[in-house]
């Protein structure tokens, strides 16, 4: 595959992804594209090729500017909502694939909801999120996890958990961690206002079949079971959690 055809192929993403009304995903390819695109234009010399492409990147250009307007009215309306389907089986689907585009320099704590941090795959998902949380929010501060206790994993629960926030201090990240017995929302919560609801919380994933198979340690390899992702915007996060 030459780099224009790569191109194209990521803007047919973007594109697809426009018209779901995805437009953060989208967004996403759009850059990628119009980069890869530039760099060609950079690098050709006949004329007209030079001509076609570069008018192929304003016109993607342009989408994209049209679009980061559209968001930014969005959120400042409180309208923002996007929604992502993960179908049964499907794979592609890792936590930095679905809302890794939000994780940034702006983040400087996370609030994660969910009632079943409990037993140790569970755990192992939470481990994961702090992971991707740590590697892309440079000025992250602290990670509040609201769970539930289960009495048959209670003891290690604890322990796990306090091994991570141990591990977590590394990094000037402190975790808080809070219980509740009527927690039934699954939400994580960016203080940059981003809410991201995935139906089933973090453990979407379904058991990889051995050790030793593809989708056991990249979740994006890993066949998952049929949930919603909603990413909703609110203004009044920092007042609310902060």
């Amino acid at each position: 595959m030459n780099i224009e055809s790569a191109a194209v192929n990521i803007l047919k993403r973007g594109v697809d992804l426009d018209t779901k009304k995805r437009y953060t995903e989208a967004l996403v390819c759009y850059q990628e594209g119009l980069q890869i695109l530039v760099d060609k234009i950079k690098a050709e010399r006949d004329d007209s090729t030079r001509s076609y492409l570069r008018k192929k990147v304003e016109e993607y250009m342009n989408r994209a500017e049209t679009i980061k307007t559209l968001v930014i009215k969005q959120k400042e309306a409180g309208l923002f909502h996007e929604q992502v389907h993960i179908e049964n089986d499907s794979t592609g689907h890792s936590y930095k694939t679905l809302f890794g585009r939000f994780l940034d320099d702006d983040v400087s704590f996370v609030v994660v909801e969910d009632p079943y941090i409990r037993s140790f795959h569970q755990c192992q998902n939470f481990l994961r999120l702090c992971e991707l949380l740590v590697r892309s929010c440079t000025k992250l501060r602290h990670i509040e996890l609201l769970t539930s206790k289960d009495n048959k994993t209670e003891k290690d629960q604890k322990s796990w958990l306090d091994n991570l926030a141990s591990d977590l201090n590394k990094y000037r990240v402190q975790l808080i961690v809070k219980y509740s017995e009527t927690l039934h929302d699954r939400q994580i919560i960016l203080s940059s206002g981003w809410i991201i609801k995935i139906g089933r919380g973090l453990d979407f994933y379904k058991a990889p079949d051995n050790k030793f198979c593809l989708g056991m340690y990249d979740l994006d390899l890993r066949q998952c079971h049929e949930t919603t992702v909603d990413i909703v915007h609110s203004k009044n996060i920092k007042q609310s959690y902060g």
